[in-house]
């Protein structure tokens, strides 16, 4: 388990209050009832999982009810930073 930083409570709490919803900083579908099945799959299923560097976001679901940024090392489960929405991070991740 790990300890998480929230940007907006200004709290470190446990792992089990966040859940992860996805990469961060990626182009989402804009009208996701628009896409067509192979567009909707290619977007849900074929994305870089790089070791090392990876942005995710995460919401406190369990406290604020808000949404962040996190940019972890997959490799060593390390967080290097905490930013909130709309943030840019100090270190961009390769995308492979």
């Amino acid at each position: 388990m790990f300890h998480i930083y929230c940007p907006h409570c200004h709290e470190v709490r446990e792992e089990e209050e966040f859940h992860v919803k996805g990469q961060a900083h990626i182009s989402r579908p804009l009208d996701p009832e628009q896409c067509s099945d192979k567009e909707w799959g290619e977007f849900l299923h074929f994305r870089s999982n790089p070791r090392g560097l990876h942005h995710e976001i995460w919401y406190h679901a369990f406290g604020c009810r808000k949404f962040f940024n996190v940019s972890r090392d997959t490799v060593t489960y390390e967080i290097k930073q905490v930013y909130k929405i709309g943030e840019q991070p100090e270190s961009i991740a390769k995308q492979g």
